[in-house]
């Protein structure tokens, strides 16, 4: 079961409304008693309708979970869609420039503020939820993916487990190993990224980019799975495939 509605985020967007999508497994209806972990992740309008998605195409998420019987409750929430780089904005730990977008200035770290102190609460109160950090998840992809990387370095505290899924390493590779190397990650962080084949040609450095992030992230000793995707694509479709190995990792 898939519950969505429309809220604002005035901190961030405005009046701007988006749609926040929560799965539930089956069981939640239920067995009133159970309590569920809970994994947070970015482009929610991607994951479970292609009717919503913005290229037609979803990851099938809901299908995925239904078929798993997976027992996680997942909470998605929807990029904005401002024409004025609101995705790359609300998505980025960094100011950056680039060649195609132009100058972006990051607001990543108020859109994980927003997660932790205005969602994740209310989500604790609303739910049936196992609210401590070992059951706390994050995941995306492409921008959301290295959101994802960043809510797993710098919210640590937080989120105990993450899958950075196509993370858009070429923001700013150097500023991400700095970010890596001086922080508190603990031991038992799990992390699972991956990278499709096919789109490490998109970006100049990519190959280098990755083995750095991934060196650094070693060093801090956590509980690391990397998977380089063959032919992989940067694409929902391509996502999709993933996730027995995202969800696996995730909740092993």
């Amino acid at each position: 079961m898939v519950k969505k509605w429309n809220i604002t985020i005035p901190e961030l967007s405005g009046d701007e409304e988006r749609r926040v999508y929560v799965y539930l497994p089956e069981s939640y209806r239920w067995n009133s008693k159970r309590r569920y972990p809970v994994l947070y992740m970015f482009d929610g309008h991607n994951l479970f309708f292609d009717s919503d998605a913005t290229y037609g195409k979803s990851w099938g998420l809901k299908k995925y979970m239904d078929q798993s019987k997976t027992q996680l409750i997942i909470v998605a929430v929807e990029c904005s869609h401002d024409p004025d780089n609101g995705r790359l904005k609300e998505y980025s730990p960094f100011t950056f420039e680039d060649d195609t977008f132009g100058h972006v200035d990051g607001r990543g770290q108020e859109t994980m503020e927003w997660f932790v102190n205005e969602l994740k609460p209310f989500i604790d109160a609303q739910l049936r939820t196992m609210p401590d950090r070992r059951h706390t998840f994050i995941a995306g992809s492409s921008m959301g993916g290295l959101m994802a990387l960043y809510a797993a370095v710098e919210y640590n505290h937080v989120f105990g487990r993450a899958a950075a899924i196509s993370p858009s390493l070429w923001v700013n590779p150097e500023g991400i190993c700095e970010m890596i190397r001086h922080s508190a990650m603990k031991m038992d962080t799990v992390l699972y990224m991956d990278y499709g084949e096919n789109e490490m040609k998109r970006r100049k450095g990519m190959h280098k980019s990755y083995t750095q992030v991934m060196t650094q992230l070693q060093k801090k000793r956590i509980l690391l799975s990397s998977r380089m995707i063959p032919k992989g694509e940067h694409s929902e479709a391509s996502w999709e495939k993933q996730l027995p190995f995202i969800i696996s990792t995730l909740m092993y």
